[in-house]
């Protein structure tokens, strides 16, 4: 396959905001993605009370599901209307606040405090605004990133991560000259040189 296909494709902030506006969503997947039950063991490495990260993280069922069994989930998402419709569709009450470190961010928090998701840019976090983390579950986020911006986004994903964290990465795997993302094809060779 010639990865070289996809490598000068953008997509831009507007046009991810625009998929959220016209429920332009197919990569939103309504049940909690058999992956992550699966090596669910793999991720909490039987630990309790982890702070997990979501990157790129939509409105991902993942998120209360992991929150409920007492984990501390933070998000990122551009699409505000994505984090509000979130929090609509599972009942949960929360506060919005501004961001002081970042322009124009808002966070919204559940009022019970075990879940925050940031509106703004993955790449305007810093783990002094938002600490790290134990482990991170990628549905969707690595094979989305523009893959001009991969090696920016490992570098981020890894400064955000505690030194025993676990990394769940879920990618796709396809012909890139027949489809042109996103998804993204992330080829294996290319995902060990980005996360050793």
């Amino acid at each position: 396959a010639d990865i070289w296909s996809q490598k000068d494709r953008v997509v831009t902030e507007e046009e991810w905001l625009q998929k959220w506006e016209m429920g332009n969503i197919g990569f939103h997947k309504k049940q909690g993605h058999p992956l992550l039950q699966k090596y669910l063991d793999v991720l909490l490495n039987g630990r309790n009370g982890l702070r997990i990260f979501f990157p790129l993280c939509g409105k991902a069922v993942e998120m209360k599901w992991l929150a409920d069994m007492g984990h501390s989930v933070v998000g990122v998402e551009v699409s505000e209307q994505a984090l509000k419709e979130f929090f609509a569709e599972h009942n949960l009450p929360y506060c919005e606040e501004p961001v002081p470190e970042i322009s124009g961010a808002k966070k919204l928090q559940s009022t019970s405090g075990n879940i925050c998701l940031y509106c703004c840019s993955i790449y305007d976090l810093s783990s002094s605004i938002v600490g790290k983390f134990d482990g991170v579950w990628d549905r969707g986020a690595l094979v989305a990133v523009n893959p001009c911006d991969r090696q920016r986004y490992a570098s981020l994903m890894i400064t955000l991560m505690e030194k025993n964290s676990s990394y769940l990465l879920v990618t796709v795997s396809y012909d890139p000259n027949k489809h042109k993302g996103p998804p993204f094809y992330v080829a294996e060779s290319e995902i060990k040189s980005l996360f050793g």
